[in-house]
C-alpha cells in the first residue's frame, strides 16, 4: 500500500501486529468504546516490606521469566548506570526472549549488544537509537522488528494496551523506604520524571533501585507508593554529568548559530508572537539557541510567553526567572540549572509524558503550542523530515517528541544546515520519513527560508520580515549543485525497523541497508 506519506508500506510484516498505514495527521481515532489499558491490582497490607537485598533478589520477586517486556526510562541519558546492570543481572538469572522497551537508548546502551546476540534480549520498540546499538539493530537479524514510536506514540501504545509492560525498572535518584520517588534530590538527580511516571502507573509490576533511600515519607513525591512493588538500594544509579550530551549542548559553531538567528526572526514575524504564546525547542544546538535569540526579540517587544514545554534547559529557566516565561513544564531536564530550577520554583512544573504528547486523550500541552522549532537529519521537497536514519540508512537517531509537537503547534519550525560536509540536507526524498511534511510549516537553513506551500498565511506574515525565502525545490538545487546529487542507497527487503505514527498507524519502514 502507498499511506498518505508517499510511502510504499506492505500490507503484512512478519513480526508484527495487522499493518495499517499512515493515513493523515488526525485521521485515525481511537476505537470507539475503547477503555485504556491497566496495570493488574495488587494489594500490600499493613507490616509489609518492600526492601530487597538486591537487583537478582528483584527479579525474582517480579516473577520475570522468558518471553516478557520490560522497560526503563532515559531520564539519566549517557549517564545512566541502571538498564545495563539489570540486564545483565537478568542474564546471569538464565532468562531470555525478553522485549526491551524503554523510552530511549542512548550511547551508553551500547553495552547491550552481546545480550541481544545471545538471545536475552530479541526485540526493541523505544524511540530513539544510537551509535553501535542503533548500527546493531539496523543489520543483524532479530527475531521482531525494531518499533519505534514517538513520546507520545508511546504512552498511546501503553494506554491502549499496544505495549504492555510486565516489569518496569526506574531508576529513582532518591525513593524512601514504602517506594515514593522524586528525581529533584540525590546526588544523581535528574530532575523530571516525566517518563517514569508513566510506566510506574502502567506496569504490572514496578522495582525501584535507588542509591539514596531515605526515611518515610518523602516530599516532593513524583512517583507515589502506591504504585511501587519492590524497592533496591545500590551504591550508584548514574553519574547526573552524563545528562548534558549528545545532541543536547551549548554551540558556539557559527552555522548554528546564524540557524538560530534565523529561526527566531522567523518567530518573531509568522504572525503567532504575541503576548502569552506557548513554545517548545528541541535539543538540537541550534534550536536550544534559538532560545538566546528568541530572549533579546521577548525583551525588545515586551512579550512574555505563558509557557513552554517538552524537554527543558537552563535558558529556559532563566526566562522563567525574568518572567519572559510564566510557566514550565517539564517532561525531561536537561541540565544541572533545569533540576535546580524544578526544585526550588513553583513555577516549573513536573509533568508526565501523557500531559506532554499522548495523541489520545482529552488534550496534551503540545495541542497548545504558538511555535515549536526542531531540527533534522533531513527534509525533503513535500516538508517530510528524517531524524531517525543516517546517509548510510543506520538508525542513529531519536523520534522523541518531535512528529508530538509538530503535529500539535500552530507554526513548526525545521533548522537544517543546507549541507553536512558534502552532503546535501535537502533531498527529493527524505531516506526515512520521521514526521510527515503535513504538519511542517516553515524549514530554516543556513542558506534560506522555505514556507510549506499550504501555509500562504505564513508566506504573507514573512515576506516583509527580510527573511531570505525561497521555495523549497530552489534549496534542494542549491544542495544539489553544492553537494551534488546522492545516488540511493541500496537497501535489502528485509525490514528491520517499523517507524509507527503517533496514532499506531505505520508512517514508514527501515530496511537493511546493502553494503
Amino acid at each position: 500500500m502507498i499511506n498518505a506519506a508517499g510511502r510504499e508500506i506492505p500490507a503484512d510484516i512478519q513480526g508484527y501486529k495487522q499493518v495499517k498505514g499512515y493515513a493523515g495527521a488526525f485521521a485515525t481515532q481511537p476505537p470507539a468504546g475503547a477503555r485504556k489499558a491497566g496495570a493488574k491490582l495488587k494489594a500490600v497490607y499493613p507490616g509489609e516490606n518492600k526492601l530487597l537485598n538486591s537487583i537478582e533478589e528483584a527479579i525474582e520477586a517480579a516473577g520475570l521469566r522468558d518471553g516478557m517486556t520490560i522497560s526503563f526510562h532515559h531520564h539519566f541519558r549517557n549517564g545512566d548506570y541502571v538498564m545495563n546492570a539489570v540486564i545483565a543481572a537478568i542474564a546471569r538469572k538464565g532468562i531470555k526472549g525478553l522485549t526491551l522497551a524503554p523510552s530511549s537508548f542512548l550511547d551508553t546502551n551500547d553495552e547491550l549488544i552481546p545480550f541481544f546476540q545471545q538471545g536475552v534480549l530479541i526485540a526493541a520498540e523505544t524511540s530513539g537509537l544510537r551509535n553501535k546499538l542503533g548500527h546493531f539493530l539496523t543489520t543483524n537479524h532479530m527475531a521482531r522488528p525494531t518499533i519505534l514510536r514517538s513520546h507520545g506514540g508511546r504512552v498511546r501504545a501503553m494506554e491502549s494496551g499496544e505495549l504492555k509492560i510486565d516489569v518496569a525498572f526506574i531508576g529513582a535518584p532518591v525513593c524512601d523506604t514504602y517506594g515514593n520517588i522524586n528525581g529533584v534530590h540525590g546526588s544523581a538527580a535528574c530532575g523530571s520524571m516525566g517518563y517514569a511516571m508513566v510506566d510506574s502507573r502502567m506496569a504490572d509490576t514496578v522495582v525501584a533501585i535507588t542509591d539514596n533511600l531515605v526515611e518515610h515519607p518523602l516530599c516532593p513525591v513524583s512517583i507515589p507508593q502506591y504504585q511501587v512493588d519492590y524497592i533496591v538500594k545500590v551504591d550508584c544509579i548514574g553519574d547526573p554529568k552524563g545528562i548534558s550530551t549528545g545532541a543536547l549542548r551549548v554551540t558556539s559553531n557559527p552555522r548554528d548559530l546564524h540557524l538560530a538567528k534565523l529561526a527566531a526572526r522567523v518567530i518573531e514575524h509568522a504572525g503567532y508572537f504575541k503576548e502569552g504564546f506557548g513554545m517548545q525547542l528541541g535539543a538540537g544546538a541550534a534550536t536550544v539557541a534559538a532560545g538566546k535569540y528568541l530572549r533579546e526579540v521577548m525583551l525588545r517587544e515586551q512579550v512574555a510567553a505563558n509557557f513552554a514545554i517538552g524537554g527543558i534547559v537552563g535558558s529556559f529557566c532563566d526566562l522563567l526567572d525574568e518572567g519572559l516565561i510564566k510557566t514550565l513544564f517539564d517532561v525531561q531536564s536537561f541540565d544541572a540549572r533545569t533540576i535546580q530550577s524544578l526544585r526550588d520554583n513553583p513555577r516549573h512544573q513536573e509533568y508526565d509524558c501523557t500531559f506532554y504528547a499522548n495523541p489520545w486523550n482529552k488534550g496534551p500541552m503540545v495541542n497548545k503550542l504558538d511555535y515549536v522549532v526542531l531540527g533534522a537529519t533531513e527534509v525533503d521537497i513535500h516538508f517530510n523530515v528524517n531524524v531517525m536514519t543516517d546517509s548510510n540508512g543506520i538508525m542513529m537517531g531519536a523520534l522523541g517528541g518531535h512528529p508530538d509537537a509538530s503535529a500539535g503547534a500552530k507554526c513548526t519550525i525545521i533548522c537544517a544546515p543546507l549541507l553536512r560536509g558534502r552532503l546535501p540536507m535537502v533531498t527529493d526524498a527524505v531516506q526515512t520519513v520521521s514526521t510527515p511534511g503535513e504538519t511542517v510549516d516553515i524549514i530554516v537553513t543556513d542558506r534560506g527560508v522555505a514556507v510549506n506551500p499550504k501555509r500562504q498565511d505564513l508566506q504573507e506574515n514573512l515576506k516583509h520580515s527580510g527573511l531570505p525565502l525561497m521555495a523549497i525545490e530552489e534549496l534542494r538545487d542549491m544542495a544539489y549543485e553544492l553537494g551534488g546529487k546522492p545516488a540511493p542507497l541500496k537497501m535489502s527487503d528485509e525490514i528491520v525497523a517499523i517507524v509507527e505514527y503517533r496514532d499506531g498507524t505505520v508512517l514508514d519502514v527501515i530496511r537493511r541497508p546493502i553494503v
